[in-house]
């Protein structure tokens, strides 16, 4: 007797012979399995779902991660382009472009990040230095700078040369270079209003005191020293000699 689709109600009896009521000889096992199978939910989308929630989007981190990611390229030597961040990110390449259109923009924000630890070590060194005495906190000040640009060379290239982006295209760069020339005017005039100073020429002292720690900055990330007799362990106790040495020579003999 014929056997109707219609006259069965079964549809999936595990180890029978019929299978959504067609008898198996007509089908092959595999065929009927895969039939089987397609039938009840497999667990390949959960091990998705696991594997979406175990690498999540960074959402609004990303700007912050392309940074780091620039910062990091610059201090090992690297090429730095926005492609390249967005692959250390790990994140599709085109994601950061959302957030840094070219590589200049990026640039420029990991030019104001790498400023905003610099301001850190700033504010720190002079948080320590007392407030009545404005040779202090100059002094405090010029070390600040040569132990933050020795300890991180390729910041301190990203926010002092004009390798990587044009800084005049940044206004938040600008403007806090101007607060940090500023702050360095406030503590001369300090000392020379208690009369500290040896001249009264505060812009050549300051401009001084700039061209003192830059160059050394610069012949530290150049590698001179070592042709100098200054060894690598050494160099941060030159710098301090150095600037006491400069201290000693605006002053004003007591």
């Amino acid at each position: 007797m014929a056997i109707s689709l219609l006259d069965v109600s079964i549809d999936y009896i595990w180890g029978s012979r019929i299978v959504n009521g067609v008898i198996t000889a007509y089908i092959h096992d595999g065929v009927m399995l895969e039939g089987a199978m397609s039938a009840r939910p497999t667990s390949k989308p959960r091990a998705r779902r696991q594997t979406a929630e175990a690498r999540p989007y960074h959402h609004g981190d990303l700007r912050r991660v392309l940074v780091d990611a620039a910062l990091q390229l610059a201090a090992e030597g690297a090429d730095v382009s926005v492609r390249e961040a967005a692959r250390r990110a790990a994140v599709s390449p085109g994601a950061p472009f959302r957030h840094f259109p070219n590589r200049d923009a990026l640039m420029a924000a990991a030019a104001e990040e790498a400023q905003r630890r610099f301001r850190t070590e700033i504010e720190a060194a002079l948080g320590d230095a007392s407030a009545a005495d404005p040779l202090l906190r100059f002094r405090a000040f010029g070390l600040a700078y040569l132990r933050w640009a020795m300890r991180n060379p390729a910041h301190f290239e990203i926010i002092s040369t004009g390798r990587y982006f044009a800084h005049g295209s940044s206004p938040e760069l600008t403007r806090d270079n101007a607060e940090l020339i500023a702050l360095t005017e406030q503590m001369l005039a300090d000392a020379a209003a208690q009369g500290l100073l040896r001249s009264a020429d505060l812009k050549r002292i300051q401009i001084a005191g700039r061209a003192l720690v830059y160059g050394f900055a610069r012949m530290n990330l150049d590698g001179h020293f070592p042709r100098w007799g200054v060894e690598e362990g050494e160099i941060e106790r030159m710098a301090e000699g150095v600037i006491d040495l400069f201290i000693a020579g605006i002053a004003r003999p007591d």
